[in-house]
């Protein structure tokens, strides 16, 4: 049986093919350290698991629930928005809770795009926008972003092009790969480009307390609820990547559209995940101060490791990773396979995120800061 046309042009997720070699030499007795996937390794807050467990033998535990979530659990993503962004949400209205922001791309996708549409993709960027964005037969129009520009779109280049067939754009501030923020003033552009251009923006945020002392929603900017959606995640927040909790926020319009594609591709949340959920978003900032005071004395590792293999990086990068710079324009992934051959060391190449990654690698610090040290003296060594 031949598969759909629409997989000719979808290739295998890259790090579910790479792993596959990782875990391999890992099996046979090589001293992996994996650099490369920002799977938090750290504990999820105790008081989540407590209320997952906890709810395991309430009477609807097991039962299916609803595609829109229990109240206590929208109440809480609402009230998580006010007290980190600033921003008022109807939690009745304006939040959707996804089982994974993954899922909220392709349900967007679904509920937006036709075959043939156009759609701009931040290249960098996340891999998972273009392929979405080809399963379901729109067209990929890649923006570029480059380091002397802050990774920021070009929003004026952009505006020269034809944008008529254009009918969603993807951004990811803090961005993924490269740890850039947004300056202030630029989400009111995006905003005002969107408008100009009848385009419907949808961040992706799940990085916003990693290490950055200025959390921003796009939604809180004045308007952005008429053009925008914005996607956030409880996996990198709170160490709960394998809950696959996330959320989707925007007007009760464009999450209506949303819902009429998930309420057909799920049945509800496990309802215990969405207790421990709760229990998650209603950790006061404690909570995120101690995971940073970690996440930064491993990012100072980092740095170093970086820069024995002599490349540059900015110092301001914010989220979970270290994106850095080769030094004499090396071949990225070539580099990263001798590092995996020769040190047992793990790391990923820019050009997983696109074409503008070209000479660039991304490091994780999801990883012991005792891995960390050893890593550098793996480089010692040689």
């Amino acid at each position: 049986m031949e598969p759909a046309n629409r997989l000719q042009e979808t290739k295998e997720y890259y790090f579910s093919r790479k792993l596959k070699e990782v875990r391999s030499l890992a099996a046979a007795g090589y001293p992996i350290i994996n650099m490369g996937i920002g799977s938090p390794d750290l504990p999820a807050p105790q008081l989540a698991i407590d209320a997952l467990v906890a709810s395991l033998n309430d009477k609807v535990a097991h039962q299916y629930q609803s595609y829109i979530g229990i109240p206590e659990l929208r109440e809480a993503m609402a009230c998580f928005y006010k007290s980190q962004y600033n921003l008022t949400l109807d939690a009745e209205r304006e939040v959707l809770p996804l089982m994974g922001s993954k899922e909220g791309i392709m349900h967007i996708s679904m509920a937006f795009l036709n075959p043939g549409d156009k759609v701009l993709i931040p290249n960098p960027g996340y891999p998972t926008y273009a392929a979405v964005t080809k399963l379901v037969e729109a067209q990929t129009v890649p923006y570029n972003l480059r380091e002397e520009k802050g990774w920021l779109p070009d929003l004026e280049e952009l505006e020269k092009q034809d944008l008529s067939a254009v009918k969603l754009m993807w951004v990811n501030y803090p961005h993924m790969p490269t740890g850039a923020t947004v300056p202030e003033g630029f989400f009111e552009k995006l905003i005002a480009f969107a408008k100009a251009n009848k385009i419907l923006i949808i961040n992706d945020n799940p990085y916003s307390f990693i290490l950055n002392e200025h959390p921003q929603s796009l939604l809180a900017t004045k308007g952005a609820k008429e053009v925008a959606l914005e996607l956030n995640s409880l996996s990198k927040t709170f160490n709960m990547a394998g809950w696959r909790v996330g959320m989707l926020a925007g007007s009760a319009e464009h999450l209506g559209h949303i819902l009429r594609v998930k309420s057909n591709m799920d049945s509800g949340m496990f309802y215990s995940l969405q207790k421990g959920a709760i229990a998650a978003l209603n950790l006061d900032q404690k909570w995120n101060t101690e995971l940073n005071t970690i996440y930064k004395k491993r990012q100072a590792l980092v740095f170093q490791l970086v820069e024995k293999l002599g490349c540059t990086y900015d110092k301001n990068q914010v989220g979970l990773f270290v994106w850095a710079k080769l030094p004499y324009n090396q071949d990225a992934e070539i580099f990263i396979d001798s590092v995996l051959r020769e040190k047992f060391i793990f790391i990923t190449p820019g050009t997983v995120f696109g074409s503008m990654g070209k000479g660039y690698i991304r490091l994780s610090l999801c990883v012991t800061a005792k891995e960390i040290k050893e890593a550098i003296t793996r480089f010692d060594a040689q």
